[in-house]
């Protein structure tokens, strides 16, 4: 047999650990002297207290070792943790891409302004519009009109807290002329289509690279340049169409160089 301190020293653990493990009823000493409460354990013990250490070494908790040393299905309690461990992978290697990332773009000097996060875009409720532009300057005619046979047809109606208004871009590829757009207002319920106005559900996207751009919409070349390029550089996929969610505009800020836009494009893992 082994007093307390001798069976720590030959499995490396701490005598307060292997009192924690007895309190917790994962492994109990073989012997505890009534006369002096020294804990005593055999060389019997070394793998079970072996296999608990391996198990805390991959992660394991108190809970999740006991239920495997009671027989519980431990198939399924390992391929949570594989699970568990492959988001965390995941998520590690986000993150470094990110890091390298911005220590390539300090290096080169580069314009920070633009800070790229991925997030998810939510299910939402909409009332929208599918047409073809001539021109971006055609947002400010046609954009309060629409809001207007809206109100005009459903007076009830309203908008989203916070307010989620955005338009998405359906050609594929930047265009100054005849672009294929639709407007959206998330809506917080469901409403009565018009001619032209149309309410539908827009599904969940589960991540989405974006990017805020303070400005006028005649410099946003620069930050769907910067989006793209973060998308590329940290491997990803753009896996649909683009989406401009409008913060502050032209009818709550006269002065163009505070609008402030967020880019939004939906991605996936190369």
């Amino acid at each position: 047999m082994y007093r307390i301190g001798t069976f720590s020293k030959i499995n490396k653990v701490t005598i307060k650990t292997l009192r924690y493990y007895d309190e917790v009823g994962l492994l109990k000493p073989a012997f505890v002297d009534e006369e002096n409460s020294y804990r005593y354990y055999t060389s019997d013990q070394l793998p079970l207290l072996h296999k608990i250490i391996a198990l805390r070494q991959i992660g394991f908790s108190i809970d999740e070792i006991s239920a495997i040393q009671q027989g519980q299905n431990s198939i399924k309690i390992f391929e949570q943790r594989e699970q568990e461990l492959k988001a965390s992978i995941d998520e590690s290697q986000r993150q470094l891409g990110q890091i390298t990332h911005y220590l390539a773009k300090m290096k080169e000097d580069f314009n920070m302004n633009y800070e790229v996060v991925s997030k998810e875009l939510p299910e939402v409720i909409v009332f929208s519009r599918r047409m073809v532009i001539p021109d971006y300057n055609y947002y400010f005619e046609i954009i309060p009109k629409i809001g207007e046979e809206v109100k005009k047809s459903n007076p009830e109606i309203k908008c989203t807290v916070p307010e989620y208004c955005f338009i998405i871009y359906h050609d594929g590829e930047y265009k100054e002329k005849n672009i294929d757009v639709e407007f959206c207002e998330a809506v917080t319920s469901w409403g009565k289509d018009t001619k032209t106005i149309k309410f539908k559900k827009i599904e969940k996207v589960p991540s989405a690279a974006c990017v805020y751009h303070k400005g006028p919409y005649s410099s946003i070349g620069n930050a769907y340049a910067h989006l793209y390029k973060w998308i590329e550089e940290n491997g990803f996929l753009a896996n649909d169409n683009p989406r401009e969610s409008y913060i502050d505009g032209i009818w709550n800020k006269e002065d163009e160089n505070d609008w402030l836009t967020e880019l939004q494009v939906p991605i996936m893992k190369k």
